[in-house]
């Protein structure tokens, strides 16, 4: 019989698109995934400058560029 072991806390990734960069590896990325992608991509966007105002939408708009970058759907605007 095996014996359950408990993880340690969930750690927080080290880059916005680390928890991304673990799904590549999947062929495909259903639309709700990548959604949940951009969306913390952009919130950590977000995050490092403070959550200042008024440049939500071009956190977001980074972030999926930079998700579809990394899931090879096309290549970052710059």
């Amino acid at each position: 019989m095996r014996s359950s072991r408990t993880k340690g806390p969930l750690k927080q990734p080290g880059t916005p698109l680390a928890a991304v960069k673990s799904v590549t590896s999947v062929s495909r990325v259903s639309a709700e995934e990548r959604a949940r992608m951009v969306a913390l991509a952009a919130y950590f966007r977000s995050q490092k400058r403070g959550f200042d105002p008024g440049r939500d939408l071009q956190d977001w708009l980074e972030a999926e560029a930079e998700v579809d970058a990394t899931l090879g759907l096309r290549p970052a605007r710059r």
